[in-house]
């Protein structure tokens, strides 16, 4: 026998034993579990992509745990979910593990989390193998419709304080997010290595501000990773599981979704009843399309197929939704031919600032179009309306949860999208109660939300002006509540209630129209307590107001961009200021510039940037005065002749900046 042949068979046999091992080595895997943190695999074959993927079944509701954390910005989140992760062998342990839930470029470069992260951990606690489902929530004010629809899928929450600086106005807010929901709450008190923590005091807090004892709360340092193992322990003793069956029908809601160039969208989904696997056909309660599901799975953090989600579990699913509008935030998703009650879903977001976005070049219209519809399927919370101006062109009026929202979302377009937008100044929503009856009739409604400033009606056919208000929350060192105080006068504030919270910390109330701290109110907080002061807002209505709009010109011609809606008692101090602020912004031109604040066609106040003026009677050195007189003459007609002909534009990146006002006294 030739050695080609002796190799051809040595080679046939050792396939034939590979597939038989292969064979026996599935069953055996798919039958025993797996001691401590680890957990069984099965292999998958055929034309699949041959990555290990976790048997789902092994963990039936009562071990499964659904919760998220909460806390004030820089609190320590994402450090304890780093922690978290790392304990559960999730992630490797190593020293270049900061922020592994923060996947935005924006919010490793800002140090903040602005997008809920979901990841799924298993855990061996007294010889059983759990499933938690940890969801890593944002901390500032702005990003509160992300926490809100992430406690949606948790039955459970950490509220995460630090050590240091105790309860602060986001940990309030979100304490009573998860209160709402009648959530399970673990308090955690982090950073207690550092040299000035006093968890004791902070637990005194948490009694007399949340009325929860201080044995309940666990110390930990996320840094340093001390007591963190206990947080799983007390995760699966205190927070019961999910109250789902995968006896009833599929029942999924989708609480976020996310868009692949490649896959399309991506929707994370908390399973209420039944089971999902790939092949079957779904159908959505909003769009009553019918899907074939491509692909499920969960996030360990990064995406990890699987063969089925069962009932209770949190996961993703990909099935071929192309356009953004298909997979609908609070959506339900079940079984083509077998229909389920719809969830409930979530309360729209409600904006509280209005922003116009433009491209810098017109031609780039439709793939911003393209970039803002893709990014707001991630950010739901965004509002979108078409909108024109006369200098900008074709664009959108935008609303945001707040100032940085806004920010945020403009930087994610640049990073993700490679968009470059031109934003207007930030406005909040008015209303307006009409007394005409024509206009009445041509809106339909007696009352009108006005988003654009330039839509503002005159006072002549409005019965009253609206303004929205809010319920702010300051918690701050008591040596600074004088300043505190002055500061919220002069914004129009109405003190409701002043509480100490401990011998050195109040937490004081105010009802505040929101135009007075959109912009600028938080600066000037932070500035005024040396960064001490804490703050948080809710909706509180709306409330009439005497409001004016306020037009500022330039060499006589509006800047529809720079409309402003002003209290009436304010109107000369807002004028002033932003005449003089567009003064340092504007260049100078070889005419004069004159700035002026406008209610209707009274001129409140003014400013002039003077031309570059050359000296005509450098030459001139005796002679006739009336030679003099004739060059300087020439020289005011040439100027009167450019003012009229001359284009005056406010740089476009000024049109935030413009706004802010100096940090009040």
């Amino acid at each position: 026998m030739s050695a080609l042949m002796k190799r051809a068979l040595w080679l046939a046999v050792c396939l034939k034993r590979s597939y038989h091992a292969g064979i026996f080595s599935s069953l055996h895997l798919g039958l025993e579990k797996s001691p401590g943190h680890r957990i069984t695999f099965l292999r998958r074959y055929s034309s699949e992509t041959g990555k290990d993927t976790v048997d789902m079944s092994l963990f039936p509701v009562e071990n499964i745990r659904n919760f998220s954390i909460i806390a004030h910005v820089d609190h320590g989140k994402s450090t304890l979910a780093d922690r978290l992760l790392e304990i559960t062998g999730t992630i490797a342990k190593t020293d270049h593990n900061k922020q592994v839930l923060d996947k935005l470029q924006v919010e490793r470069e800002r140090g903040i989390t602005v997008k809920a992260q979901t990841a799924s951990l298993i855990y061996n606690h007294k010889g059983t193998n759990y499933l938690l489902n940890l969801i890593d929530t944002p901390g500032h004010v702005d990003f509160s419709y992300e926490v809100s629809r992430s406690l949606s899928a948790c039955q459970g929450v950490l509220l995460v304080v630090d050590a240091n600086e105790g309860i602060q106005a986001q940990t309030v807010a979100n304490f009573y997010l998860a209160f709402e929901a009648q959530l399970s709450i673990i308090p955690v008190i982090n950073k207690i290595d550092l040299k000035n923590a006093d968890p004791e005091r902070v637990e005194n807090q948490i009694e007399t501000v949340f009325d929860i004892p201080k044995d309940d709360c666990i110390r930990i340092s996320a840094k340093l990773g001390t007591n963190v193992e206990r947080i799983l322990q007390e995760v699966i003793e205190r927070i019961p599981p999910p109250s789902a069956s995968t006896q009833d029908p599929l029942k999924a809601l989708v609480f976020d979704s996310t868009f692949d160039h490649y896959r399309g969208v991506i929707a994370n989904i908390a399973l209420l009843g039944g089971e999902v696997c790939k092949g079957q056909r779904i159908e959505s309660a909003h769009t009553k399309k019918v899907y074939e599901v491509n692909e499920v799975g969960i996030l360990k953090p990064n995406e990890q197929p699987t063969h089925k989600l069962y009932a209770g579990q949190v996961g993703y699913l990909i099935a071929g939704m192309k356009e953004v509008k298909e997979a609908q935030i609070g959506d339900t998703i079940y079984l083509h031919n077998q229909p389920v009650e719809p969830l409930p879903g979530f309360k729209s977001a409600k904006p509280m600032v209005f922003a116009g976005m433009y491209p810098v070049d017109q031609s780039e219209y439709n793939n911003l179009k393209s970039a803002v519809e893709k990014l707001t399927l991630n950010d739901s919370s965004v509002s979108v309306h078409r909108d024109s101006s006369l200098a900008l062109g074709a664009g959108w009026r935008l609303g945001f949860l707040g100032l940085l929202h806004m920010e945020v979302f403009n930087q994610r377009l640049e990073q993700e999208y490679n968009a470059s937008v031109i934003l207007t100044a930030p406005t909040v929503p008015y209303k307006a109660v009409l007394s005409s009856a024509k206009l009445i009739k041509e809106h339909g409604k007696e009352v009108i939300t006005i988003i654009n400033p330039d839509k503002f009606p005159d006072k002549s056919v409005v019965a009253e002006y609206l303004e929205p208000t809010v319920l702010g929350t300051i918690i701050a060192p008591d040596e600074y509540i004088g300043k505190i105080i002055s500061l919220c006068q002069t914004r129009r504030a109405i003190q409701k209630d002043l509480i100490y919270i401990d011998d050195h910390r109040v937490m004081m109330k105010y009802f505040f129209p929101l135009n007075e701290i959109v912009v600028d109110f938080y600066d000037a907080l932070k500035s005024l307590s040396s960064g001490y002061a804490s703050f948080d807002y809710e909706d509180a209505g709306y409330q009439p107001a005497d409001l004016i709009k306020m037009d500022i010109l330039l060499n006589g011609n509006p800047v529809e961009e720079l409309i402003t809606i002003v209290h009436k008692d304010k109107a000369y101090t807002v004028g002033k200021a932003l005449c003089e602020r567009l003064k340092d912004v504007i260049p100078r031109q070889l005419f004069e510039i004159a700035i002026q604040a406008a209610v209707g066609k009274k001129v409140i106040a003014r400013e002039t940037v003077k031309a570059y003026r050359k000296n005509v009677l450098a030459k001139c050195y005796g002679g006739d005065i009336t030679r003099k007189m004739k060059l300087l003459k020439q020289q005011a007609e040439g100027k009167k002749k450019l003012r009229k002909i001359g284009n005056v534009e406010v740089p476009k990146d000024a049109f935030i900046s413009v706004l802010k006002r100096q940090t009040d006294k």
